[in-house]
């Protein structure tokens, strides 16, 4: 574990030339050397280190041991105590302090090397300890977030289709054509919003098992574009504009079919979805031979800033979202298949101004299908 960079914490200068040598014949870095506490906290704050060796007797206002337990309260740096003698008040101080190790003065090179690989591999082991324990803790607030949505967001469509039923069996007879129809209308609405739930978890979980693949094949964008505009302005009704638009030949162009389209589905939908009645929502393409930029643009409600760094966790949704339904699926799905393609999202947004969506294609996935033929 040559080459990492070790703070020595001296104040005997020959004592601590004679340790820098050492340290550098091992194969370490030593940045700095220093003689107390003071210049040792402001070497920590400003530079990245790896092991500090601290003598435990420094002058100054504050000794090794003092200084040791603020670097361990602010910067979590393993520290190995230097001393050739101490006493037992001095030595539970010392332990208070929770020390990677201590090296007895005088000490031979052999001590100082195990020591020092003993404490990195130490502070490694405990690295992977602290990164497995937030994983675990993120899985556990996932799975919390997970079936609390879907509890709400099963709830409420389940909630309708059961009332609708029962209002139909208990009053078909009584309740004219066009009620039933709206009764039978909820219903269906409710089950495409149920299924649409199952497709995002069912969707998440294929890229996360590594099942959905990624198939790039020359596709005629622009043709692509409009049949989605067409099927997505069917679905939203008048009440809403969608309107497409593009810039250089898009004809052949080097993209997985599936994966764009649960792109563009989620970045629309969410379009009309936070949009008020009557909004137009854009869909724009540029290609260029090197780059295809994909845009889409409304005039919504817009994401709040504060939410705005969390747009691709799962189940995450904006405060201002109100009782708009949403699993908070759709942008998380986006990024998993631009992962795949190697392609890059940027959102910019405003609360009551809108949200712009731009996507980005590069030559190393546009070029994919020459490399492939």
């Amino acid at each position: 574990m040559a080459g990492e960079r070790i703070l020595v914490v001296e104040d005997e200068r020959i004592v601590a030339r004679d340790i820098e040598k050492r340290l550098k014949k091992l194969g370490y870095t030593v940045p700095f050397s220093v003689g107390s506490g003071e210049e040792t906290l402001k070497i920590v704050a400003e530079n990245p280190l790896d092991l500090i060796l601290m003598d435990i007797e420094l002058k100054g206002k504050i000794d090794g041991i003092e200084t040791a337990e603020q670097i361990r309260t602010n910067y979590n740096i393993p520290i190995i105590y230097l001393t050739a003698y101490a006493d037992d008040i001095t030595l539970e101080r010392a332990k208070a302090t929770e020390p990677f190790g201590y090296i007895v003065k005088p000490f031979d090179e052999k001590d100082l090397h195990v020591a020092i690989e003993v404490a990195l591999r130490r502070r490694l082991a405990e690295k992977a300890i602290r990164v497995a324990l937030e994983k675990e803790k993120e899985l556990s607030e996932l799975k919390s977030r997970f079936w609390s949505m879907v509890a709400h967001e099963f709830r409420t469509p389940m909630t309708t289709i059961l009332g609708s039923a029962q209002l139909l069996e208990e009053l078909h007879l009584q309740l004219p054509e066009e009620r039933r129809r709206e009764y039978l209308s909820l219903i269906q609405q409710s089950i495409r919003s149920m299924e649409n739930l199952l497709n995002d978890v069912l969707c998440v979980g294929r890229v996360e098992s590594g099942s959905l693949k990624f198939e790039p094949a020359l596709l005629d964008l622009e043709q692509f574009c409009r049949d989605l505009i067409d099927e997505m302005q069917f679905n939203a009704g008048s009440n809403y504009q969608l309107i497409f638009q593009h810039q250089g030949n898009c004809e052949q162009i080097c993209l997985d079919k599936k994966l764009l389209r649960h792109i563009l589905v989620n970045l629309l939908s969410n379009a009309i979805k936070y949009s008020p009645e009557g909004g137009k929502i854009y869909l724009t393409i540029s290609c260029q031979e090197e780059e295809v930029t994909i845009q889409i643009k409304d005039s919504g409600i817009g994401i709040p800033l504060e939410n705005q760094k969390h747009l691709f966790e799962p189940f995450q949704r904006a405060m201002n979202v109100g009782t708009i339904p949403g699993t908070g699926l759709g942008l998380t799905m986006v990024k998993k298949c631009l992962d795949l393609h190697g392609g890059e999202i940027t959102i910019n947004s405003e609360p009551g101004i809108g949200t712009t969506a731009t996507v980005r294609f590069v030559g190393s996935v546009l070029n994919r299908c020459k490399i492939d033929r």
